[in-house]
């Protein structure tokens, strides 16, 4: 039986609320298609050669399959995996939703961003929700249940054994649930590969993937850090506009992810180096990094998920002035800064950059959080104040 995932409860409730399309976007190997099965009574798979003859042959063939001219008491659910790889994905997707919308609820997952290969066809407005689906994280290992309209969960603590597997393994669910050294270093040296070798191989134009493989490799050593394409490139053997568009795409893939500058000036940020962080915080070998990477990964969860929902317009950013005054991140709601967190190993007094910068934003809550703190039941969100010292494992158990 598969383990619970508070994202079959975020698809159980699409498809009880919404007529559009749920897209389910995420890493490889991260649990789309179980969730996506779990709530679904037909699975139609693009990698399956069967199923992809029946695509090609076009709606109405997919229609007889799910009988869909037969009167039924609710729509079933149809699951199309990895569709994206089919050039015309969107246009089948208008053409099946559009005749047969109403009778039918759909549920389309895939390892790329949905949205981002536009190979022709009609655009899909309006048509569908996309959700992000991230890791495990010590908020979901605790429960599974959706957000409350408040946003922020109230802290549940976490079995030591828990957050030790989540912080030594990942959250990506096979090496999380296995807890198996040797397991975990073959799963992972397999998932790179595939990802480099298969993925990027299949859905886009890049050849040297020698080069991109030692270029991935710097990238998860260096996680944390900021991006200088100029250092990346020299260590790749590319230009710097060369690792620029492999970001992009290594992005894209969902291998990590960039945080830019947060100013209220957009075009100042996009001006300023991002930071890069890989989703898999388990394969950063120091300490320090793995910390900063470990509460990105959860942040960056936190703020989609709460998007998608519908609970507010979340964006993820950190801070750094001229006087290299720098905080790790700072999550603004609706236009406005939220909080800030600092990410630190071991129990630290606060930085002074965190004061500095609350009262320069006037934000409402700033956090240093301590990842080897033991748990303490209390709500971090209880007052405004001053910058206040947490643990990881409190402070992260109130997010998603």
């Amino acid at each position: 039986m598969a383990t619970p995932r508070v994202y079959d409860n975020v698809l159980s409730w699409h498809l009880a609320s919404d007529r559009q399309m749920a897209f389910i976007s995420g890493p490889r190997q991260v649990g789309k298609t179980t969730v996506g099965r779990q709530g679904a009574d037909a699975y139609i798979n693009w990698d399956d050669v069967e199923d992809r003859q029946l695509v090609l042959d076009g709606p109405r063939s997919v229609a007889e399959v799910l009988k869909l001219d037969r009167l039924a008491g609710a729509p079933p659910v149809v699951l199309f995996d990895e569709l994206h790889k089919y050039p015309r994905w969107k246009q089948f997707l208008k053409g099946f939703f559009d005749t047969y919308g109403d009778r039918v609820r759909v549920a389309v997952t895939g390892s790329s961003r949905l949205d981002v290969y536009r190979r022709g066809g009609d655009s899909l407005m309006g048509r569908y929700f996309a959700y992000r689906m991230h890791p495990f994280s010590v908020a979901e290992v605790a429960t599974q249940t959706l957000p409350p309209d408040r946003v922020l969960r109230d802290p549940t603590p976490l079995a030591d054994e828990d957050f030790e597997a989540l912080w030594r393994f990942g959250g990506f669910p096979e090496p999380y649930l296995r807890r198996d050294v040797r397991f975990e270093r073959r799963w992972r040296s397999l998932r790179l590969r595939q990802l480099v070798r298969e993925d990027i191989r299949d859905l886009t134009q890049i050849q040297h993937l020698d080069q991109l493989d030692a270029m991935v490799r710097l990238l998860i050593e260096q996680s944390g850090t900021q991006l200088v394409l100029k250092n990346v490139a020299n260590h790749a053997r590319v230009t710097i506009d060369t690792v620029r568009r492999w970001v992009a795409t290594l992005s894209d893939l969902h291998l990590g992810f960039v945080v830019r500058p947060w100013f209220r000036n957009v075009s100042r940020s996009l001006r300023k180096e991002p930071k890069w962080y890989v989703r898999d915080w388990a394969a950063v070998a120091d300490p320090g990094r793995r910390a900063e990477t470990f509460v990105a990964a959860h942040l960056l969860k936190a703020v989609e998920g709460w998007t998608d929902l519908g609970l507010g317009d979340f964006e993820l950013g950190y801070l750094r002035d001229k006087q290299k005054r720098e905080v790790d991140f700072v999550v603004v709601r609706d236009g406005e800064p939220w909080f800030l967190v600092e990410a630190k190993t071991d129990d630290a007094p606060a930085s002074p950059a965190l004061e500095y910068f609350q009262r320069q934003l006037n934000a409402p809550f700033a956090f240093q959080l301590t990842i080897r703190q033991a748990y303490v039941p209390r709500n971090c969100f209880v007052s405004q104040g001053p910058p206040l010292v947490v643990p990881a494992r409190t402070f992260l158990s109130q997010l998603l």
